[in-house]
């Protein structure tokens, strides 16, 4: 994995909200005393969302919320790369080039981001409202290509579906996730091509001489089972 370091320009200070606070203290409430550094994860993501990424101040926030180390809680948000270390736009925007979704076009759907935006892999608009990347295998394989906008998935995409997308998000809409070329969740596109028949029941006589079957056996094991022992 690369090296993820924090960005260089850092705001002098940060806290949480009153509505993120009282998230935090819950989710601390959760574990038991001495345990509260299992509640890391949770709180980086709560100041991901409030702030857009991960800051140096939040990082030390955090670690005196829970009694850390900040050099503990820094490891953490370096390590996972769902937290980004850098400003990232309002609609960040994560295309999956992994060996399926490339197969599946992912390179096109990475194009027409490019070509609509007017920014790179790793950039964000002048605006601030979107930014750009690419990621190793978001798990959506079966539905590619994909590409992750915030918390979520729009799959089976090509270069016109993410461009009515971002589109839709200038707008300020909110399009609809999910795949983008009409079929539900990963149920296969268009008509079932196996197993259209309904089963055939076995014939009757089938069945008798299975019950008969079973019957002899359950009588014979329990005359075992009330034999008398040597």
């Amino acid at each position: 994995m690369s090296v993820r370091r924090l960005a260089e320009q850092q705001p002098s200070s940060f806290a949480f909200n009153a509505e993120y606070l009282a998230r935090a203290q819950k989710i601390i409430a959760k574990y038991p005393a001495g345990r509260q550094a299992s509640a890391v994860i949770p709180l980086l993501d709560l100041a991901q969302r409030q702030e857009g990424w991960v800051t140096r101040p939040a990082i030390d926030v955090i670690a005196g919320m829970l009694g850390m180390a900040s050099i503990r809680v820094l490891e953490v948000a370096t390590f996972y790369t769902m937290f980004e270390l850098h400003p990232v736009g309002k609609h960040h925007i994560q295309v999956c080039t992994n060996l399926p979704c490339q197969l599946r076009g992912s390179d096109a759907v990475v194009k027409a981001c490019k070509d609509k935006l007017g920014i790179g892999l790793g950039e964000r608009t002048a605006d601030g409202q979107f930014s750009l990347m690419e990621v190793e295998c978001a798990g959506a394989c079966v539905n590619a290509p994909m590409a992750q906008i915030g918390d979520d998935y729009f799959e089976d995409v090509d270069a016109a579906s993410i461009a009515k997308i971002i589109d839709a998000l200038k707008r300020g809409e909110k399009p609809a996730h999910g795949p983008q070329n009409g079929r539900t969740h990963s149920a296969p596109l268009g008509k079932f091509t196996s197993l259209n028949d309904a089963p055939t029941p076995p014939p009757m006589q089938d069945l008798a001489a299975a019950k008969a079957a079973f019957e002899k056996a359950k009588a014979e094991a329990a005359a075992k089972a009330a034999a008398p022992k040597p």
